[in-house]
């Protein structure tokens, strides 16, 4: 079991829980991180890129000059991929880059993340970012006081808040996430990440499925 000291907005020790190692102590494979991450960077791509082929430029019905008897050499179109402005050979068209991997692979993925974080200091969990209302300025107190201004942070939460959203949206460098949203590679790209209670519960609770 790891020891986890649960923190209020001021930075203040609100209590101790004991975390199941499956969490955050889990060894890191780095060939199953990396799949990961590339499986969630390809899931991204739109996949929109076209280009036209020789058939779908437009012009070139007539041919620019007789078959023989030019010097020159042969030519059908002018819409040709040798020619300016002529169609594209092989290139990019659209389609799918979107994968899957294995539940546990990603699940591994993200533990494995999440316990690299923690061991060096950059996980931390705090008891609620309970707000009354939205206000900037009370989010970049909070941020303050976990030396997380002006730092990559990320915010998870196990359920969308709108206050938190609201207070954070405006502050450089600051994502919001729900636990169920969250992945690899936005918890290895942020240099913090500010977690709740409840959202670390709740994948503690996933391990036990």
């Amino acid at each position: 079991m790891s020891e986890i000291t649960i923190m209020d907005k001021n930075n203040k020790a609100v209590k101790t829980i004991q975390v199941s190692d499956d969490i955050l102590a889990v060894k890191a494979k780095d060939g199953v991180i990396h799949e990961a991450i590339r499986n969630y960077r390809a899931n991204q791509r739109q996949g929109t890129h076209s280009t036209k082929t020789k058939g779908r430029v437009r012009g070139g019905g007539r041919k620019p000059w007789r078959q023989k008897h030019t010097g020159r050499s042969r030519a059908g179109s002018n819409r040709s991929p040798l020619w300016t402005g002529g169609g594209t050979v092989f290139g990019p068209q659209p389609r799918d880059y979107s994968y899957a991997i294995p539940k546990k692979a990603r699940r591994h993925a993200l533990r494995s993340v999440l316990s690299e974080k923690y061991a060096h200091g950059e996980l931390i969990v705090i008891d609620s970012f309970q707000m009354e209302k939205p206000k900037t300025k009370d989010m970049i107190t909070v941020l303050k006081n976990h030396d997380c201004e002006g730092k990559s942070t990320l915010i998870v939460l196990s359920e969308k808040d709108d206050n938190v959203i609201l207070s954070s949206r405006n502050i450089p460098r600051v994502t919001i996430r729900r636990i169920a949203d969250l992945n690899p590679y936005e918890a290895a790209v942020h240099s913090r990440l500010l977690m709740t209670a409840d959202a670390l519960n709740m994948i503690a609770g996933e391990g036990k499925k």
